[in-house]
């Protein structure tokens, strides 16, 4: 069984993030490197099942803990700045590329769920460092709100950027699976906070990677659900036809909820990224 480890990851501006990681067998070359981007209010940690599977069909996984979440530093749902997350996750990278791709041209595909969807998208539009591959899961392309809601984040952005409220997120429609529910209730890593800033965050730069879709030149997997009530799967299904058949591969699971790789027949989205990844690396 693949061993994982974690070590803090010290920002340029100081915070410190948690880093995890689940090596291949030293003797093994790895097909590419896949660095996984959580989404909100969770941790990295919940994709141990995901990258134990990448780690079998012979990649190298890196994960880590966003700012403001898990068991890197930062308070709860809080951005420093409006755009922090891209500059950590390049950060990340960085570091990723130095230390985990070996050789150097080793490939790298981000794998972004939910906000860490949007966050990885956002930065692959921005074209903030070149990567190999990406992977969307029930990114938050379109978070669903309404014309009062974006009112009030405007209205908080501007006179306190950093007061959070209840993200709203209803635990009971991430998956159709009861265990996965319990366990993400239970567990004190997560949260349920959301700032101003982030939230904002969410909501323009939602629309502009829709906007960015045609001009799309990354390979990527886009991976959504039909069933999804924790962002809107329009936002997903607008993507998938404005971008570039030559560059983009998607799949919409009629019926299933918002964490696909938890849902109680997950068997059917592994085997379309496999396949994916196959033709890809």
């Amino acid at each position: 069984m693949t061993s994982t480890s974690q070590a803090p990851f010290t920002l340029r501006d100081g915070e410190n993030l948690a880093v995890y990681d689940w090596p291949l067998h030293p003797a093994q070359r790895p097909r590419a490197v896949v660095l996984i981007v959580h989404g909100i209010g969770e941790h990295a940690w919940r994709y141990d099942h995901v990258a134990r599977r990448l780690n079998a069909w012979g990649f190298q996984v890196r994960s880590y803990d966003q700012r403001g979440h898990g068991e890197s530093g930062g308070a709860r749902g809080v951005l420093p700045t409006d755009h922090a997350l891209l500059v950590d996750l390049a950060e990340v990278l960085d570091d990723t590329r130095e230390t985990c791709c070996n050789p150097r041209a080793c490939p790298l595909v981000l794998l972004g769920h939910s906000m860490g969807g949007l966050v990885a998208a956002r930065f692959v539009a921005e074209r903030l460092r070149p990567i190999e591959g990406l992977v969307l899961s029930s990114p938050a392309l379109d978070p669903g709100l309404r014309r009062w809601q974006k009112a009030l984040i405007g209205l908080l952005y501007r006179l306190a950027p950093n007061l959070t409220l209840r993200n709203g997120l209803d635990a009971s429609r991430l998956s159709h699976d009861p265990e996965v529910v319990r366990r993400y209730r239970a567990d004190r890593r997560n949260h349920d906070r959301i700032s101003a800033r982030l939230a904002r965050f969410i909501e323009r730069e939602s629309a502009r990677t829709l906007a960015a879709a045609p001009r799309w030149t990354t390979p990527t997997l886009l991976l959504y659900a039909g069933a999804d009530a924790l962002v809107n799967p329009a936002g997903s299904r607008a993507f998938a036809v404005a971008a570039p058949a030559e560059w983009l591969s998607s799949r919409c699971f009629e019926g299933l909820y918002h964490e696909l790789f938890n849902e109680l027949d997950a068997a059917p989205v592994f085997d379309t990224l496999e396949h994916w990844l196959d033709q890809c690396f």
